[in-house]
């Protein structure tokens, strides 16, 4: 809070008191919309930090992540809304252009950057600079935008991820589901690669992704859709004021998207169970930094977590356990488990936060290093 020259932190407002000719209050808040601000009033999302809760629409995320249907969009709505999706999902070859000119090493986030970016150039139409500054009061123009974003987003991170790896672009499906169709194009010509009798070099149009991990990665995409005024959020709703072109720069950061890669780092680091008792050593010499425990936001407890850490042992079933969650169990037990609580068991890894379940999957995805 600011008065004249005076200022105090927002949560001591209550004891600040204003005269006849004041001029109001200032908020000053340096966790930014994390400590008192509310920039907006939103009936989507509804957390609570402390006692570990995430809800949509009033939905648990834990029950939310496992429904289908209940009474959320029926069959035919759902095929509705994955048809307009589907239609929106050939990309510009001015922008395949870009992610091909992009070094094999460049990290996998910029090369998303730079093409999501550039969209606007190719669609014009959806440009508030060129279009006017009402073209979003129409809602047949927002939810347009809304598929186009969501249809092309998938094609370009598989190209994204198929450069690093240094393979070319597949084309999508239109008879996969969403997360078939991201599986599809990851994973299809690598499927091709290991049948020297095809040589379609789009991809092999016969592969289909495994139905129980596009559904793990249905549900990831459900546990990421809304989180409150997040960092994602604020920077968002800041560019959309003044009708700028879109960045996507904000998902990338250390703080926010990237702090999964920085688990998979620490783990890399670590390497070995037995090199874990030196590590957490170091980190209480403050030598070395833990990644991926503890949240800024839940104190309590991840719920997303919980889902994850279930939907991993679903994936370690199918493609078998990465020895990097051993490392991982290891400095939990090691540092976080209550001593009278540190026996082994298949349990004593589920109190991890989502960043550590989330590079999890990543790992298993291959995108990790």
């Amino acid at each position: 809070m600011e008065r004249g020259n005076s200022s105090a932190v927002a949560r001591g407002r209550l004891s600040i008191t204003t005269g006849y000719n004041d001029k109001g209050l200032k908020l000053y808040d340096p966790g930014y919309l994390i400590l008192n601000t509310a920039p907006v009033r939103s009936s989507i999302c509804y957390i609570d930090g402390d006692a570990g809760i995430l809800r949509y629409r009033g939905y648990p995320i834990e029950e939310l992540a496992e429904r289908m249907y209940s009474n959320l969009p029926s069959e035919n709505e759902l095929a509705d809304w994955e048809f307009a999706v589907s239609q929106h999902s050939a990309v510009p070859q001015g922008i395949m252009d870009i992610i091909q000119s992009m070094p094999h090493d460049a990290h996998p986030m910029g090369v998303l950057v730079s093409a999501m970016s550039t969209l606007s150039i190719f669609h014009p139409d959806a440009n508030p600079t060129l279009r006017g500054q009402d073209i979003y009061d129409s809602k047949q123009v927002r939810d347009k935008q809304i598929v186009c974003i969501l249809g092309k987003a998938p094609v370009i991170a598989a190209a994204a991820y198929l450069r690093m790896a240094g393979r070319p672009p597949v084309l999508p499906s239109n008879n996969l589901s969403y997360a078939e169709n991201f599986l599809y194009m990851l994973d299809s010509l690598y499927a091709l690669l290991l049948d020297s009798a095809l040589s379609d070099i789009k991809g092999n149009r016969s592969y289909k992704p495994n139905p129980r991990l596009a559904r793990v990665l249905d549900i990831l995409f459900i546990l990421h859709a809304e989180r409150e005024m997040n960092c994602s959020t604020a920077a968002v709703r800041h560019l959309a004021s003044s009708y700028s072109w879109s960045s996507w720069s904000f998902v990338c950061g250390p703080l926010h998207g990237g702090a999964n890669e920085d688990v998979l780092k620490m783990l890399s680091e670590i390497g070995s169970i037995d090199n874990i008792p030196e590590f957490i050593e170091g980190v209480k010499n403050r030598k070395r930094k833990m990644s991926g425990f503890g949240h800024r936001v839940y104190k309590n407890y991840d719920p997303r977590a919980k889902v994850i850490k279930n939907l991993a042992q679903e994936v370690f079933s199918i493609v078998g356990r990465d020895p990097l969650i051993e490392v991982y169990t290891g400095v939990w037990l090691r540092h976080y488990m209550p001593l009278k609580d540190r026996s082994p068991s298949t349990e004593t890894d589920k109190f991890g936060q989502v960043s550590v379940s989330n590079a999890t999957r990543r790992r298993l995805a291959g995108s990790g290093d």
